[in-house]
């Protein structure tokens, strides 16, 4: 099976209709919270450009952060690249460049991290996203602004391909009820620009460039496929060769990270309490 040439999206997808769903969605969200609008972190990859993109086109003022740490320069090239786009075509759109890369620096020697230690640089990485988070943060809560996270369906509630209290850290997910799949097409609906559609998806965690497909161990299509095998009910034992080794892929990343996508497991006491 050629997963690359065939078509993934959860739904025959009516761009127009989805856009304007969203953009309503997330106005009455801001309206409803009381606050100003929209704080988006952009990367130069295509989840952050569709996401920033539809914020915009809520008319509300949005502010784009770029945030680097050690980062790539095509990454940084991309990003900077789709906030001049907006701010030509959105006069509600600011951009910021934030490097944290010193900030970065500082928390890995303070914390004495071990450069050769696998687990330690898998820390660390999650660490700049949550680095991220917090500097999202500080911005929404100067300028009264909602953080809008830039997560797909396959991502948040598949394979689990975020940091907790990272990039999963936000206050509301307009695309997290589309497939990757999905967000390319929204992508090429709303004119981004082709640098971003085309650049292979990373997370920009590392200071190479290793690529999502390279972590995950399989394409975005292919764990869109297996995911809806799975939601299906098949098991790997139902499928052989490569369509069993990618069900077995999802199932293992979905398993390791489930705890991202459950709610904090709370103990609670109730034949323990005193009557009130």
């Amino acid at each position: 099976m050629d997963f690359h040439n065939i078509n993934l999206c959860v739904f025959d997808m009516d761009e127009k209709a989805v856009v304007k769903h969203i953009v309503d969605w997330l106005s009455d969200y801001l309206t409803k919270s009381g606050l100003d609008g929209f704080v988006v972190g952009v990367s130069g990859g295509v989840d952050s450009a569709v996401t920033s993109t539809l914020c915009a086109l809520t008319g509300k003022p949005v502010l784009c952060l770029d945030m680097p740490i050690h980062q790539e320069s095509n990454q940084l090239m991309r990003s900077a690249k789709h906030m001049d786009w907006l701010k030509q075509h959105f006069s509600n759109v600011e951009g910021k460049k934030i490097d944290l890369t010193a900030v970065y620096d500082t928390f890995a020697e303070t914390v004495g991290a071990d450069a050769s230690s696998e687990t330690t640089n898998l820390a660390l990485a999650n660490t700049r996203s949550r680095l991220r988070m917090t500097t999202l943060y500080q911005f929404a809560a100067e300028q009264r602004k909602l953080v809008a996270g830039t997560g797909n369906k396959v991502e948040d509630f598949g394979i689990g391909f975020y940091t907790k209290y990272g990039d999963g850290g936000v206050d509301l997910s307009p695309i997290a009820d589309l497939m990757k799949s999905d967000v390319y097409a929204l992508a090429r609906y709303l004119n981004v620009i082709d640098e971003i559609i085309q650049a292979p998806p990373t997370d920009g965690l590392w200071d190479d460039d290793r690529t999502d497909e390279q972590q995950i161990g399989a394409s975005y299509d292919e764990m869109e496929w297996a995911m809806k095998q799975v939601e299906s009910g098949k098991k790997p034992n139902d499928f052989s060769g490569k369509e069993k080794k990618l069900v077995e892929i999802y199932l293992h990343h979905h398993l390791k990270n489930k705890h991202k996508m459950i709610p904090i497991p709370v103990c609670f006491l109730p034949s323990l309490k005193k009557n009130t």
